[in-house]
């Protein structure tokens, strides 16, 4: 007599996603994906170096403390009250749903943003891989037409919105075969460029120097907050850890912990991989200087093959594939936070719908998807320069909702934060000191990228696009934010998400 046996189907939480799906490591992993080293460090490094010379490490260190600050306060949120929607769920019940509403709009837009530039850079480097798979030179210049850019663009797009509408099992798989691979040849690309020190006439090679680890050495007070922005830009993407809270096994305890891991993890690599290309490279504005406009966009694209050789290609598909993964598991965030606020009808309720086969939030995730897709193709006309500028304008954004997240933290346990000293220093003194530092960064970097000359010097009326892009989605989240209102009112009258909401998340 056979016997079978039948796989019991993942439990739901309150919203219907499948809990229990995910441990510590796959969330770490995801985690990482989300930051994508291989392509922040190849997009970053010039503009960084351009700001803020050879402290590149230190700036580093710097913005590593305010995030890993107010990672701690995302910590003892989701400690509390493990939401899929995070900033908006947490800062709705510390300072109420008009707040909180702007803070998920925070999310959502800096989201947005970073789909767009993940898929503009995959573009980029699928022609360059394609250019040194065949020898044609013809075929990477296909990423500067315009037509053909945005075309490639939105396949890439589709095809993580169709990952991620699959649900977390899914990405867990792709992930963990796209970040082993990213990670290895940054290993290889690493000491590859130390061994190679000297040996290659273009570059301006340096010594290694511990002042580049001090922060006090930078120049300006606006260098030290421009270098620190793009910073903070490098280390965003941890928050997805506690995003996907409702589908991790013990999500109260574990997602605090893998954001943590996550973020020095995160810091290691670009320690590693900056201090190498520096004393590779040095920062000339000629050859393979990091100060060289003509390569700052995409630095690896230039050193690759003096560092690598003839295996110069997989630099090229280390970096695709970091973006290709960080732009299919960045999908998780806007997402789920979508989810959240159709859930709580903050949001027309379409949003909440769940798909029963992978229980995953597909209508939130298609229109995540389609909006960066539209944006990325607007700004691809309208800005020569557009990584830069919304890399900046990214800045702005993350400072704005993880900044504002911290303070809810400080807020929302103001009654037991002097209960004990680990409550002081967890629920009050740490997010209280990241919020501010994000807060100081946004404001003097909103006023710095007034000037055009603070971006690519794309301007509209004498005003600079990357303040526009900022400043200017968060302006357009109130009147987002009003219609809304007036549309349906229930949650920003308190009726759907208060203070005392129960969490969702279902029992262990």
């Amino acid at each position: 007599m056979s016997q079978t046996t039948r796989t019991a189907p993942a439990a739901r939480t309150g919203k219907g996603l499948a809990s229990g799906q995910l441990g510590l490591l796959a969330v770490v992993v995801i985690g990482i994906s989300t930051i994508a080293p291989a392509y922040v460090l190849t997009s970053t490094l010039g503009p960084t170096v351009q700001a803020i010379g050879t402290y590149l490490p230190a700036i580093f260190i710097v913005g590593f403390v305010p995030m890993f600050l107010v990672a701690l306060g995302y910590r003892e949120l989701n400690a509390d009250s493990p939401d899929s929607g995070t900033t908006f769920t947490w800062v709705t019940k510390a300072f109420g749903p008009f707040v909180g509403w702007m803070g998920g709009w925070g999310l959502l837009a800096a989201n947005i943003i970073v789909l767009s530039n993940l898929a503009g850079v995959a573009v980029d480097f699928f022609y360059l891989f394609l250019s040194q798979l065949t020898g044609s030179q013809a075929i990477a210049e296909l990423a500067a037409n315009k037509v053909v850019n945005v075309l490639t663009c939105l396949v890439f797009v589709a095809l993580a919105v169709w990952v991620s509408c699959r649900g977390v099992k899914t990405t867990k798989t792709v992930q963990y075969v796209l970040v082993i691979f990213q990670l290895g040849v940054l290993a290889w690309f690493v000491l590859g460029a130390l061994a190679k020190i000297g040996t290659v006439p273009e570059t301006q090679p340096l010594a290694f120097d511990w002042e580049w680890f001090n922060p006090f050495g930078i120049e300006s007070f606006s260098a030290f907050a421009a270098g620190l922005s793009l910073s903070i830009f490098a280390f965003w993407g941890w928050d997805v850890c506690l995003t996907m809270n409702e589908e991790t096994t013990n999500g109260k305890r574990t997602s605090g912990i893998a954001a943590a891991v996550t973020a020095v993890a995160v810091l290691v690599i670009y320690l590693l991989g900056s201090v190498a290309t520096i004393m590779f490279a040095g920062i000339g504005d000629t050859g393979l200087g990091l100060n060289n406009p003509d390569i700052s966009e995409n630095v690896f694209t230039a050193i690759a093959g003096p560092v690598m050789g003839p295996f110069a290609i997989l630099l090229s598909l280390a970096v695709l594939s970091s973006c290709a993964s960080s732009l299919q598991s960045t999908m998780i965030s806007p997402a789920r936070s979508l989810l959240a606020m159709g859930y709580y009808k903050a949001l027309p309720e379409r949003f909440a719908r769940i798909n029963p086969r992978f229980q995953s939030p597909v209508y939130a995730t298609v229109v995540a998807g389609a909006v960066s897709a539209g944006f990325y193709t607007l700004m691809r006309f309208v800005s020569d320069n557009v990584l830069n500028d919304t890399i900046m304008a990214l800045g702005l954004m993350i400072c704005f909702y993880y900044g504002l997240t911290a303070l809810a933290c400080v807020w929302y346990f103001r009654r037991t934060a002097f209960v004990n000293a680990r409550s002081f220093l967890f629920r009050f003194l740490f997010p209280l000191l990241g919020g501010l530092a994000l807060v100081v960064v946004f404001l003097q970097t909103a006023v710095d990228s007034w000037d055009p000359a603070f971006g690519s010097g794309s301007e509209v009326f004498g005003i600079g696009l990357v303040f526009i892009i900022g400043v200017g989605i968060i302006a357009l989240g109130l009147v987002a934010m009003l219609l809304f209102y007036r549309r349906n009112p229930e949650f920003f009258r308190g009726q759907t998400l208060e203070q005392d909401s129960p969490a969702l998340v279902v029992p262990e």
